[in-house]
């Protein structure tokens, strides 16, 4: 009985033994790469919300990686950009969108990041722009940035992107917050102020058209005030996850002509810890089959601007796809 009892425990060791070594290694392989980062034979992308954009493109994206390289790939929701930022600090993801701006303010451990520095995230490429538009209506008189002053401007959400974007241009117009009388108010209710005539204009990043932009201008006459030329360059040479922007004529009802601004970009970041082979097989996999990107952003996106506000170190498994392409930051 000893001997059998002694035998079944061994066994039962045994067993515990093999059955931990199977979950200990997590999703990914604990073998290495040429570079010495370890293999991944998954990669989870975060995205956003199921109503944006980043999700629906998040998926294809997915669906690319997996169809081109061979490793399981797929897209999660999330609450986008900051909290994409913070999953990949804590390795919760191999992959996420985000905006350049907030990419940036994350690995310099600015704004939001005072105390939650990002130091291992690496840029993929940046995707399509998201366009800082400064609306108003013809009837304000409001024709530039600097009529602003002494106005009622929506700025944007307490801790927003949009928040900060507004104090950067106003600053590079010498301008600042106290210069107007500010108003911290969502999207929606921005248009519905300006419609009611409880603000006279607002700070939108969003990519265009917007919604809540198009509404307003089935209603009113509205106008989109430009950031000069002169000023964007000012504003990039500074804040370098800025890029120059124009909205097309005719992007909303009655507004027949092109308007310069500056946009902040959507962007892809990954970890500094992930093979790079691997960010190469999947930066030539997107990149590489544009044509099945369904979504209408789709069209934006290209490899030949896909360094394009690049406010973050480059992951070294796509600057080889970007040195391939003869394609460098600006």
């Amino acid at each position: 009985m000893k001997k059998r009892s002694l035998m079944l425990g061994t066994a039962i060791l045994l067993l515990v033994s093999l059955v931990l070594a199977a979950c200990g290694g997590g999703s990914g392989d604990d073998s290495k790469g040429a570079d010495g980062k370890k293999k991944t034979d998954f990669i989870g992308i975060a995205t956003g919300g199921t109503g944006g954009t980043y999700y629906p493109l998040g998926g294809t994206f997915a669906k690319i990686i997996q169809d081109e390289t061979g490793i399981k790939s797929s897209a999660s929701t999330s609450g986008a950009s900051a909290e994409n930022m913070a999953s990949i600090k804590d390795g919760k993801t191999e992959i996420a969108f985000t905006q350049t701006d907030i990419a940036s303010y994350a690995s310099e451990g600015t704004q939001m990041f005072k105390d939650n520095k990002v130091e291992n995230a690496r840029g993929i490429a940046t995707l399509y722009p998201e366009t800082i538009q400064i609306v108003t209506t013809k009837k304000s008189g409001i024709k530039s940035v600097e009529d602003l002053k002494g106005k009622v401007v929506s700025v944007g959400e307490a801790g927003s992107g949009t928040l900060l974007n507004a104090e950067q241009i106003l600053e590079v117009y010498g301008m600042k917050l106290d210069d107007l009388e500010a108003r911290n108010l969502s999207f929606d209710d921005s248009t519905t102020g300006i419609q009611d005539g409880t603000i006279d204009a607002a700070f939108i990043t969003s990519g265009t058209p917007t919604g809540a932009v198009e509404g307003l201008a089935a209603t009113q006459d509205i106008t989109i005030v430009p950031v000069s030329t002169d000023k964007a360059k000012e504003l990039i040479e500074k804040y370098p996850y800025y890029a120059e922007d124009k909205i097309p004529s005719g992007t909303y009802s009655k507004v027949d002509e092109e308007i310069t601004t500056v946009a902040v970009l959507a962007m892809l970041v990954t970890s500094a810890d992930i093979d790079e082979d691997v960010i190469y097989d999947v930066t030539k996999a997107i990149f590489e089959n544009t044509d099945d990107i369904k979504h209408a952003k789709g069209k934006l996106i290209s490899a030949e601007n896909g360094l394009k506000g690049m406010g973050i170190e480059l992951h070294p498994g796509a600057k080889k796809y970007f040195d391939e392409k003869g394609i460098s930051e600006e």
